[in-house]
């Protein structure tokens, strides 16, 4: 069996290279989380084309959502990536370009959406399946925290830079000219092209014999995983409301209110986001360094920690300025990092691994599945009611997390055992390829661990 030497998985070169390369691309994409939206605003001045640009990217991510986890399971991870990330390179330097010459147009932004959204779903489940491939079980929990955690502080200092750059180069607060939005993404296409050579790097690793089987039949294979786990279809349900709750009246409202309200308008914007950052992040230790919650109560600490941002989210019309915006948005992030780390430590450790790349894909459509109707519904309301918006979608998501504790099943979750593998797959699983430098030799054999991120906030 392999085990590591040390639990730091930066003892593991290719953890450094996935950490290193996905850290930059992550604060490249906070600088196109605030371009885009921006841009759609500056362009428009419509929150419906806002939502509908935003549920356009979010389509074809849940549709092929399915697709890209059995492309996991059959390619790996790393490859699934290193294309992903290059479609998406290119995507988001073609867009910078247009905007800089001053040409970009409404179906531009569609285009780029629906380029950006196809290779996301490939994206996302081979993102979650790649950490188990590269350290050991020991290694794991600190590996992911190390991940999310750099993924929330690259959120907590990306948007407010982006802000900066937007406005900086453009003109009054509450509109912008095409080169502080063209910096930005040009910014987003370096760090994707950085991250294309970190995975490059990597060393390829032995996919595990499997027998020759169509798409539907592995996807099949899936679904029954996720009905053989008790409680795990709760989960999806309760993602699956929480992104229609949540998501799409936090991205369509949040640059809404900077445009409209907020005197800093862009500044504003990535101040907004980056406190979502902060407060994930500090969600995140806390979940770290406090015990954790007694199965007994698991369900209620976990699903009490993502309805509270409802209330937060409720709050929002009822503030003046962005200071206050900025404290409540990371109020309700520290409940909600803190729940989606227990809740993926959960998730993590009741999938079979060699249905990783699949069952996460499912996982994660049910978790993504309504966010294009959350987007287009936001899009439309807002027009009508920005506070309205807000508050019914904030009071639906704590009133849903509440009455999900009245089933029996979700109150259970944390009584849930572990997924064991049976004693044949222990023996032939092929786990052995570790980083030298990272692991040593012993007796039997360990296959991949788990990873993934059901967040309900995308």
């Amino acid at each position: 069996m392999i085990q590591p030497a040390t639990r730091n998985p930066f003892a593991v070169r290719d953890f450094r290279l996935l950490w290193a390369g996905e850290t930059i691309s992550v604060l490249g994409d906070q600088f196109a989380l605030i371009a885009l939206p921006w841009l759609a605003l500056v362009l428009t001045g419509s929150g419906l084309a806002l939502g509908s640009v935003l549920a356009l990217m979010a389509v074809p991510r849940a549709l092929l959502m399915l697709i890209g986890g059995v492309s996991v399971d059959r390619l790996s991870p790393r490859l699934v990536m290193l294309a992903s990330n290059a479609v998406r390179m290119v995507a988001v330097t073609a867009l910078g370009i247009v905007v800089l010459a001053d040409v970009a147009e409404l179906w531009t932004l569609y285009a780029f959406a629906l380029v950006f959204g196809v290779a996301d779903a490939f994206f996302f489940p081979a993102q979650t399946s790649i950490v188990p491939q590269l350290v050991g079980p020991d290694q794991l929990q600190r590996a992911n925290g190390i991940v999310q955690g750099t993924a929330q502080a690259s959120a907590l200092v990306g948007p407010a830079l982006a802000g900066i750059v937007i406005a900086a180069l453009g003109g009054e607060a509450a509109a912008t000219n095409a080169a502080g939005i063209a910096a930005a993404l040009l910014l987003d296409a370096v760090s994707f092209g950085i991250s294309l050579l970190t995975l490059w790097l990597m060393r390829a690793r032995p996919r595990a014999e499997r027998a020759p089987a169509s798409v539907i039949e592995d996807l099949k294979a899936a679904f029954r995983h996720v009905g053989e786990v008790p409680g795990l279809r709760a989960v999806i349900v309760v993602s699956l409301a929480a992104n229609f709750l949540i998501v799409g009246p936090f991205e369509v409202g949040l640059p809404v209110m900077a445009y409209q309200r907020l005197p800093e308008g862009a500044a504003a914007f990535g101040i907004l986001l980056s406190a979502f950052g902060g407060g994930s992040l500090v969600g995140l230790v806390l979940g770290a360094m406090l015990p954790a919650p007694r199965p007994t109560r698991f369900a209620f600490v976990v699903l009490g920690a993502t309805g509270l941002p409802g209330l937060g989210l409720a709050i929002l019309p009822f503030v003046q300025s962005t200071l206050a915006a900025a404290i409540v948005i990371a109020a309700s992030s520290i409940s909600l990092g803190y729940g989606n780390l227990h809740g993926m430590t959960w998730v993590q450790a009741r999938i079979a691994p060699v249905l990783m790349g699949r069952v996460m894909s499912v996982l994660m459509l049910g978790s993504m599945g309504l966010i294009p109707v959350s987007m287009l519904v936001a899009g439309a309301v807002v027009q009508l009611s920005l506070d309205g918006m807000l508050v019914v979608a904030g009071v639906g998501m704590a009133s849903f997390t509440t009455a999900a504790l009245l089933s029996p099943t979700v109150r259970r979750l944390g009584l849930v055992p572990p997924y064991q593998p049976p004693a044949a797959e222990v023996a032939g699983e092929p786990g052995g390829d570790r980083d030298a430098e990272g692991a040593t030799e012993a007796g039997g054999a360990s296959g991949p661990e788990l990873a993934a991120s059901v967040s309900p906030s995308a």
